[in-house]
């Protein structure tokens, strides 16, 4: 298949539907080497905890289910995906599935001193709990999506997620129409924290294991999260800026062969700790010396219980949802500029760069 060139002159003025025939090939691409990811991560020498597997692996569901959604948006409205706020927030909810069940199981397997016997193909008790967990908010998820709409009246291209009963009683002029519920931006901020949590995680279980290249994991996480945070800025953004669809995209297939390469290392990788179960450190109730960031949270948190845990980490993101949905309008005319590309660009690689230093500043 062969990609139009634009020049550097041409970004800022890119359309959707070049920025989409661009983005195309790394998306459909991406989900080879995630497949790898899963096949490696899956080796019993990696011990990776069995629900933290199943929500890796629940990420598939979010990339089938995504697709009908883009589909409809653009069939129904001849509109993209994220400028149909009700479509737009059931899909992504589903990542935030895929998070929540991997931050929840790693939590699970730092109180569990037994998960360390890992067969995926041949004892599914582990899986059990994590697995369903995925199927049931999954299809809790659909239904404001499959079944309200179909109830209540004929869904509008403007609509809120979940008729925006998070957002303020009263509308902003000044907001462009295509702007996200309260919703729909808890549901990015949550997935963007999740998985630092997720990272920090990943981090921790090289210390339970004995393995140190799950160290190398969180670093390889680091172009994943700056692929949701490609997406939150584009949102941010008011969906003006094109040229961060394909970003999007390059970032996500160039994660997806970080992480495999990643989990190849830790299936292929010498256990450094001492011979023996006592040299295993386990972090049921050790707190982080030092807060880098959000991805400290696991461990922080750690002596609290699951729902505690969730309900501090909800009103984290609730609290920042606020912030960058009602403190955007502020910057409407400037952020709604699709010819403003160095800004958003910045939003991202400061972030990103900021993220990378603290990983490898570590141990």
């Amino acid at each position: 298949m062969k990609l139009p060139m634009i020049g550097l002159s041409e970004v800022s003025s890119m359309s959707q539907s070049e920025a989409e025939t661009l983005a195309s090939p790394f998306f459909g691409g991406s989900l080879f080497p995630y497949l790898g990811f899963l096949y490696y991560l899956k080796q019993p020498q990696c011990e990776t905890p069995r629900g933290v597997w199943v929500g890796f692996a629940s990420l598939l569901s979010f990339v089938i289910l995504t697709i009908p959604a883009a589909v409809a948006a653009k069939l129904l409205f001849d509109a993209g995906l994220a400028d149909v706020d009700w479509l737009h927030g059931s899909a992504e909810s589903l990542l935030t599935i895929t998070n929540l069940v991997t931050v929840l199981s790693f939590r699970q397997a730092f109180r569990n001193n037994t998960t360390f016997t890992v067969d995926l193909n041949n004892n599914n008790e582990g899986n059990f709990v994590a697995v369903n967990l995925v199927v049931a908010l999954t299809l809790l998820a659909l239904i404001p999506t499959c079944i309200l709409p179909g109830i209540l009246h004929t869904p509008a291209i403007h609509d809120s997620y979940l008729n925006g009963f998070l957002d303020l009683p009263f509308k902003f002029s000044s907001e462009p129409s295509n702007a996200l519920s309260i919703s729909t931006w808890l549901i990015h901020v949550s997935s963007l924290i999740e998985f630092l949590v997720v990272m920090g995680f990943c981090f921790e279980w090289a210390k339970v294991t004995g393995n140190e290249r799950w160290k190398g994991l969180a670093v390889a996480l680091v172009p994943l999260h700056s692929s949701g945070l490609v997406a939150c800025t584009y949102h941010l953004f008011y969906n003006s800026n094109y040229v961060l669809l394909p970003l999007q995209a390059a970032l996500t297939f160039f994660g997806n062969c970080c992480v495999m390469a990643g989990a190849w290392r830790i299936a292929n990788g010498a256990i450094v700790a001492k011979e023996g179960e006592e040299a295993r450190e386990f972090l049921t109730s050790t707190k982080a010396a030092k807060v880098d960031g959000f991805e400290d949270l696991g461990i922080v948190f750690s002596d609290d219980n699951d729902a505690l845990f969730l309900s501090k980490v909800f009103l984290i993101c609730l609290t920042l949802s606020y912030g960058i949905k009602y403190g955007s309008i502020l910057g409407v005319p400037y952020l709604a500029n699709n010819e403003n590309v160095a800004l958003p660009l910045a939003v991202i690689l400061l972030p990103t760069l900021f993220n990378l230093k603290k990983w490898t500043a570590r141990d």
